[in-house]
């Protein structure tokens, strides 16, 4: 048996833009399901928004979305998740940092940090904070 975690983020009618945007950076597939698909739209507003949505991209990174529908309480938080984007190459984590930053407010531009050859945070179009670096291997506390 096998179990892996997949970052899922709720929004409040942004998933299916989001989705896209994410497949512009990652890479992949998406696969989309609205609530009229899934007869579940008890409002007719939610009908088109996503209730299940993922890009599942060939070079790792699987993004899953999913839009809140009207009737229930939504407040993305302030602080509340990072999404954190290791990689093993400074080349690859440049290249998914220039696709994220796009439209992006930079927290902490993307340089060498104490514990990374590279390191820097962002928070997307989308309020979703992303934390990306590259891993180091063999490092002592």
């Amino acid at each position: 048996m096998s179990v892996t975690t997949t970052t899922h983020l709720n929004f409040r009618g942004d998933a299916r833009a989001a989705l896209a945007f994410y497949q512009s950076v990652f890479g992949g597939e998406i696969s989309q399901f609205t609530y009229r698909q899934a007869q579940r739209a008890q409002d007719p507003a939610d009908a088109d928004l996503i209730v299940w949505g993922q890009v599942l991209s060939d070079n790792g990174p699987h993004v899953m979305a999913y839009d809140v529908p009207a009737r229930m309480p939504y407040d993305q938080g302030v602080n509340s998740v990072f999404v954190s984007l290791r990689g093993d190459s400074a080349e690859e984590i440049t290249t998914y940092w220039k696709g994220l930053s796009e439209g992006a407010d930079i927290v902490e531009d993307l340089a060498p940090a104490g514990w990374s050859p590279l390191y820097g945070m962002l928070k997307d179009r989308f309020g979703v904070v992303w934390v990306l670096d590259v891993a180091v291997t063999g490092w002592e506390q």
